[in-house]
């Protein structure tokens, strides 16, 4: 009974319930975890998918943008060949490629030292100011234009090209990428050149103005690892790829970084500023269209992508089922354990009956079952089991008042027989006391006689005989007595058996 009290305690359903929540969270765990494991998979490789979709995007984004400045300039180029000997409609063609193209800022067509009488050099330099307004210009910078590297290597190699970015005092603080074509002569002699510059704050902007997620953000670099494009206005015009890592970055910058600048096509994760970040790469290629100058740029565009962007419909999602499953457990829970205290009641019932009746409470009142399950069964066989033991007791108060009856007889005939072997001993030491003194008598009259009955009077050895016969038949007498006690006590005996 202690036991079943122990199993069918206060606490059965709850210890119950928790069982059953443990295997059902541990089952939805499994389950989950297996959903969200897949789903993960599938978010990632839709990421990188998306990723490498947005690369493309922007990279034709980009080289549209490019190719658009490359036509204007050819377009005035043809006519201004024609009128090299014209310099002062220099400024004209200048104004014109800055107006025909939103995305050009200036324009600066140059001729080498002395190519026009008068002028030892000679720039017509148009550009847009703050305002947008058209701005006339005889030099950029701080420098001769001979000096700089857009004109000088325009000139020495005579190709189309497009210059690595041009940044602090070669850009007047203001970063340019300059698209440069060289001019040539009626004599294909080249004697200047046309450099269309384009602001990389407004490029960033334009690429930038798609986002593919909100803190992720596109990048183009050139081979030295300066920004073409990038959000960051203070990296555009001071910073380059590895200026992250000169100030203690976190490594893998620096790997993600090379990566970037490899010429190789890939991603790459990194951890900045405590976040991690995933940057896609691969070689910036121009597309190739008839007439157009296939120069390799060396440059590079990249996408990085916080990790938190990435995944962060897969975190929403898995924070909304983790609530829902905690709610739904706890909804579980309550319903089991609403439940189970409902079908335990019964028994948990019968629990404290039984208790009471392992204290000998054995009149308590078990009621009928009322159900047909085996709880029920339970109840019922326990009411037979009751009434059982009721019969079993009363049989067994009989028993022992019976034994109770017998062992008080038995008890009185103890004493009884106590008291007879009591008097018994008391008789037999009576008994033997007065024989003693016959049997020294006799002693001594039968000495008396053998050790003198030579010399012995006739009278004497009468008397001596006389007191032999006399206590004799008194010790005769003793035993006759003790011969009748005997045989009444004997005969008791045997009438009581």
């Amino acid at each position: 009974m202690t036991k079943l009290s122990k199993c069918l305690g206060p606490h059965t359903s709850l210890r119950l319930n928790m069982i059953v929540l443990c295997v059902m969270a541990f089952i939805l765990l499994i389950t989950l975890g297996a959903m969200f494991s897949f789903s993960h998979r599938v978010l990632k490789k839709e990421a990188v998918n998306g990723a490498w979709q947005t690369l493309d995007v922007t990279a034709l984004q980009i080289d549209n943008i490019l190719q658009s400045v490359e036509e204007t300039t050819e377009n005035v180029y043809g006519d201004l060949r024609q009128h090299l000997n014209q310099p002062e409609r220099m400024y004209t063609y200048s104004r014109r490629i800055v107006e025909c193209n939103p995305f050009i800022d200036g324009c600066a067509i140059v001729f080498r030292p002395g190519y026009y009488p008068g002028h030892d050099l000679y720039m017509a330099y148009i550009h847009r100011d703050v305002n947008g307004e058209f701005v006339t210009q005889e030099t950029f910078a701080n420098r001769p234009y001979t000096e700089q590297v857009w004109y000088s290597e325009t000139v020495a190699k005579e190709v189309t090209c497009w210059t690595a970015p041009l940044k602090n005092e070669d850009a007047e603080d203001k970063p340019l990428i300059t698209f440069c074509q060289p001019i040539f002569d009626a004599k294909d002699e080249c004697v200047g050149a046309v450099a269309v510059d384009v602001s990389i704050n407004e490029l960033s902007r334009i690429v930038l103005a798609a986002k593919p997620s909100p803190n992720s953000y596109c990048t183009l670099v050139a081979k030295n690892g300066s920004y073409i494009v990038h959000p960051d206005k203070e990296k555009l015009m001071h910073q380059t790829v590895f200026t992250q890592t000169e100030r203690g970055a976190d490594p893998t910058v620096l790997e993600a970084a090379n990566a970037l600048l490899s010429g190789e096509t890939g991603y790459k994760p990194f951890r900045m500023n405590n976040e991690d970040w995933m940057v896609f790469y691969k070689p910036f290629t121009r597309s190739d269209v008839s007439g157009r100058s296939v120069q390799n740029l060396d440059w590079s565009i990249g996408l990085i992508y916080s990790e938190s962007d990435i995944f962060e419909s897969y975190n929403q999602l898995l924070f909304l089922v983790l609530a829902c499953a905690l709610i739904g457990l706890f909804a579980f829970f309550v319903l089991c354990r609403m439940f189970t205290r409902r079908e335990l009641k019964d028994l948990d019932q019968l629990t404290r009956s039984a208790q009471r009746i392992a204290k000998g409470q054995y009149n308590e009142l078990i009621p009928d079952a009322q159900r047909d399950d085996e709880i029920g069964q339970l109840q019922d066989n326990f009411v037979k089991m009751q009434h059982s033991l009721a019969v079993q007791l009363n049989e067994q108060k009989q028993i022992s008042s019976s034994l109770e009856r017998r062992g008080e007889y038995l008890q009185q005939a103890s004493g009884h027989s106590l008291e007879t072997d009591r008097l018994k001993t008391a008789f037999l030491y009576y008994v033997t006391n007065q024989m003693t003194a016959p049997s020294v008598i006799i002693d001594n009259s039968v000495t008396t006689l053998c050790n003198n009955y030579h010399d012995i009077s006739q009278k004497d050895a009468e008397q001596e005989v006389e007191k032999i016969k006399a206590q004799s038949k008194l010790i005769i007498s003793l035993l006759d007595e003790l011969v009748q006690i005997t045989e009444i006590a004997t005969g008791k005996e045997v009438n009581h058996e």
